[in-house]
Formats: C-alpha cells, structure tokens, sequence
C-alpha cells in the first residue's frame, strides 16, 4: 500500500511540476472557485480552490544585510524588470500562453564570481524542478538579474524555513522563494522592493459543499471558527499558511482553534486532503491553483 501510495504521489509531483497556470499578479485562482454553480464538470473534482482571499501579501527578494551594494542593484533591477515589461513577460510563461524556460545552476566555486540564489524549488510557479532544471517566474529573474550583475548564477535549493537564514548566515548572497515580507524575517534578511501582490487560499476536497456560498474572507472565517481540534488544516512549513492558521501577532492574525499539519510542500498537503488525512489546505493562491489543476487533469 505504501508503495502505490509512494508512485501516486510522484505522479502528481510530476504533473504539477509541468502544469499550466491560469491567472496573474492581484489575480484570483479560477480553479474549482467557490459559488453555487453546482456542476457536474466542479462535482467531479478531486479537489477546489475556494476563491476567496484570505489574506493579502507582498513577495520581495531577501538580500544579505551585508551587502548594501546587492540591494540597491536587486531593486534596480526589479523597477527595470516591471518598467520595460519583461517581467510580465515572464509572468505570462506560467500564467498565460508563453513558453517557461529552464534555468541551469552552475557548480559551487568560491573562485568564481557567483550569485548564490536560496531557494525552496517546490513552489511552483515561483520555483520547481524538472530534471536537472530549475523553472519558475523567481528562478527566470533570478537567472536575468545573475546575467545583469555579470555574475554565475548558482541555485542553492534548500528547505523553506531555511532560506532566509542561509542568507542571514551569509551562506547565499539572496534568497528567491515567494518570500513574503514579514518582521520576523528582517532578522535575516533586507528585503528589496515589493515584486509581486500574493494570498491565500482554501483548498477543500472537490465534492465539499461547505464553503461554496462564502463570497468574502469574512464568510469563510465565520465557519472556521466554528471548528476545534479535531479538524486539521495542512500548510507549507514556514509559509504564510501557517502563520494565518496558528495566529502570528505580527501578521495580525488571531489563528484558528484547529490542528495545523505541516508539510514541506503543498503538494504533499493536498495529496493527504484527498486521503483523507486532513480536513482543508491553506497555501498560497498561485501554487493552490496549479496543484489543483494537475491533480484534477488526472481524475
């Protein structure tokens, strides 16, 4: 049983790490939304994605505090990115009809003049691997901005909860992994300008009904207070997911009386929602909608 598990498992890994994403940046996920469509096409879903918002949240490129030059150059580079276009234009590769390109990470050699990039590459479209490849809207600028700084771009893949301090121990020169900006972090890291707008959302099992009515953040927090600890919402380790499910002072928020189950990446969360093993995932909106598209194509 363990090994069909094992083989399921990769194959949605697989499949996620190729499927296409619908929507941008400030977009909501279209995938499985909430709503009282009741369709046959949403009731035959594994799984959905309630379209509500949850929170809301700015990504930005964590820098080495010592390298105040890296900084300014990181920032420069994103205004010049946003400005001409070409970020959009990378944007549209995983979220519209354009074509993602690989991203290849150079060898460790500290007699080279490297970029050392921390990330966490299970965080598709931000980052994920296929083959010996890294793919993804941070790994695709981090790859433009090593070209830009003259540099050999090495992609350091770690744990998420690792990244910021790889950083911060100056084992990598900037962290690229969805990373929303948040106090706790600034420990580690200086954070560029925003690039991007994210938030959560709820993943509930395809033929859930509970949440469909829900049309504001509100609605959907009205009925998870209800809940106690018999119910278990999965998270990314590290991620804002957890945060918003524990409760985090800084972040504002008051947490639910639920048992939050930590993964080391959403897929595997929602690979145990459809298990059975838990109750709802909250992941960010992005990565919510391409997990859920990939697991539903294989229905």
């Amino acid at each position: 049983m363990k090994k069909l598990l094992a083989m399921g498992l990769a194959v949605i890994m697989t499949a996620v790490s190729v499927c296409g994403c619908g929507g941008s940046d400030d977009t909501k996920t279209q995938s499985g939304t909430g709503g009282a469509s009741g369709s046959s096409a949403q009731a035959a879903q594994a799984v959905k994605v309630i379209d509500v918002e949850l929170t809301k949240e700015e990504y930005a490129f964590g820098v080495d505090k010592d390298q105040p030059e890296l900084l300014k150059a990181a920032n420069e580079f994103i205004k010049e990115i946003k400005e001409s276009g070409k970020f959009e234009v990378i944007c549209n590769k995983y979220f519209g009809d354009g074509e993602p390109e690989g991203v290849t990470s150079a060898e460790l050699d500290n007699s080279k003049d490297q970029l050392l990039v921390a990330t966490n590459a299970s965080f598709e479209p931000y980052e994920y691997t296929k083959g010996d490849k890294y793919y993804g809207i941070d790994m695709e600028v981090a790859a433009a901005f090593a070209k830009k700084l003259g540099k050999e771009l090495v992609i350091q893949n770690m744990e998420f909860d690792a990244v910021c301090l790889s950083v911060g121990q100056h084992k990598s020169d900037i962290a690229m992994a969805g990373l929303t900006i948040k106090e706790d972090r600034k420990k580690y890291v200086t954070f560029t300008d925003p690039y991007y707008n994210a938030s959560q959302m709820l993943i509930v099992k395809g033929d859930s009904k509970e949440f469909d009515a829900c049309k504001k953040v509100e609605d959907i927090e009205k009925i998870l207070k209800t809940k106690d600890k018999s119910v278990k919402i999965g998270v990314q380790n590290g991620t804002t997911g957890q945060f918003y499910c524990e409760g985090d002072k800084d972040w504002g928020f008051d947490g639910y009386n639920v048992t939050t189950t930590g993964y080391r990446n959403g897929s595997l969360a929602v690979q145990d929602l459809i298990n059975g093993n838990i109750d709802y995932v909250i992941i960010d909106s992005a990565p919510a909608k391409c997990i859920t598209d990939a697991i539903n194509k294989m229905q």
